[in-house]
């Protein structure tokens, strides 16, 4: 039998470090060839580590949250045969046999979550007498447990170690069908625990980037209405008549169409600026991010070259991206380079936010939602859809000008969609 070193990968992009975001193994597993043994996060992206070979864990080079160097090692797997760990080369000690630390399993519910309805329970033989302050043993999913099912767990008699309360006894307080009436407040007992989240992977990487652009970019925001009647006109008949063979388009793609139109007559806002060189680089390709939520945090998938697609191909590239940013399968590739970015919280509700912008970049166009709203038109009272863009803007390179007429030559093209496609 011989040890087989996996060292942390060059990624590329000159990047030194990365940090280790979550092990898929713990030393004693058996792993095959292609497995994944870890994911690490770099500045853009969440990478997956597979294993060259099968084997069995014997050590990791690392706890979840740390920075690694490239070239460290990562984990060592027992093998067969030699193995590519030689004694003579390196101390055996510098295989770091860390433990496997896992972040801590957060069990929360959330203060909008409604606690399910106190029901009648008993408990198996008498009720234990704990002090209202009194903090019984229990495991987080026991206590979220008794929660969600309205009792109050200092009432339990626990059977686990040292008193602790297990499920089994929540089970066995339900079963017996002694009342207890207190559980009627369970819902408004005062509460005392707290819990400690470690800041690492991707939010550690979101944190940072957002300290990052409100520190060093001048932001400023600009809000403005627009009359999206028309345009959802035209989204619905061209759903209706192409939707079957084409693919059904969102108003996404008309937003990324009227950026690419506006930005022809304001090459300053489809830039991006190095503060460290002090270099303003204005782009002729038009990168759209697009903001997309997904499990384990904010991504901006790039829809590349936007300025040479259709609609229907932007609304394939939008649709695509995001569902694998959401699935952790982006690329680094995919998830960088944009040169503006488009955020939308329209289907969270809200009429006006104020974005962060996504460094370098120097613009962010923010959609929120569509709304019927009585309106005046020509002397009229119609009703017509309105939406909100609230937009930000770095205003070291962005003047106040320039980002008002921007953004009102979006809602031109917008409300006059046909102007979309006249060249």
């Amino acid at each position: 039998m011989g040890t087989h070193v996996i060292k942390m990968p060059d990624i590329g992009e000159g990047i030194a470090e990365v940090e280790l975001s979550v092990w898929h193994v713990k030393v004693g597993d058996m792993v095959v060839e292609d497995q994944v043994l870890a994911d690490v996060m770099t500045d853009k992206a969440m990478v997956d580590i597979p294993s060259p070979v099968h084997g069995k864990v014997i050590s990791l080079g690392g706890v979840p949250g740390e920075v690694m160097a490239v070239g460290s090692i990562l984990i060592s797997i027992e093998v067969e045969g030699a193995g590519n760990f030689k004694a003579s080369s390196q101390p055996a000690a510098a295989v770091k046999e860390a433990p496997v630390a896992a972040p801590p399993k957060v069990e929360v519910v959330a203060a909008s979550k409604p606690v399910a309805a106190p029901r009648t329970a008993v408990c198996q033989g008498p009720m234990v007498a704990r002090d209202a302050d009194e903090r019984p043993l229990a495991s987080p999913a026991v206590r979220k447990h008794a929660l969600d099912l309205g009792i109050q767990l200092r009432l339990v008699r626990g059977t686990g170690p040292a008193g602790r309360v297990l499920h089994e006894d929540l089970d066995a307080y339900l079963a017996e069908g002694q009342s207890n009436a207190s559980t009627a407040t369970a819902a408004y007992a005062r509460r005392s625990d707290e819990e400690q989240i470690p800041v690492i992977g991707m939010r550690r990487k979101i944190a940072q980037r957002m300290q990052d652009a409100t520190q060093r970019a001048a932001h400023f925001s600009y809000v403005e209405e627009i009359d999206v009647t028309a345009v959802e006109e035209l989204r619905a008949h061209l759903n209706e008549k192409h939707g079957a063979s084409r693919g059904k388009l969102t108003l996404l793609p008309f937003l990324v169409r009227a950026l690419v139109v506006a930005l022809r007559d304001f090459p300053q806002i489809n830039a991006r600026y190095d503060d460290e060189a002090q270099v303003i680089t204005r782009l002729g390709a038009v990168h759209v991010g697009v903001a997309t939520q997904s499990d384990i945090g904010l991504m901006v998938p790039v829809v590349r070259h936007a300025e040479a697609r259709s609609l229907w191909d932007s609304a394939s590239e939008i649709s695509r991206l995001a569902t694998a940013a959401r699935n952790g399968k982006a690329s680094r590739d995919e998830l960088s380079g944009s040169s503006i970015t488009l955020t939308s919280l329209g289907a969270l509700g809200g009429i006006v936010s104020t974005p962060v912008l996504n460094l370098p970049e120097v613009a962010i166009v923010g959609v929120n939602k569509i709304v019927e709203r009585p309106m005046v038109v020509k002397g009229q009272i119609v009703i017509r859809k309105m939406m909100n863009l609230s937009s930000s803007f770095d205003h070291r390179v962005v003047d106040g000008m320039d980002a008002a007429q921007f953004i009102q030559a979006i809602r031109g093209l917008l409300e006059q969609p046909a102007t979309l496609f006249v060249e």
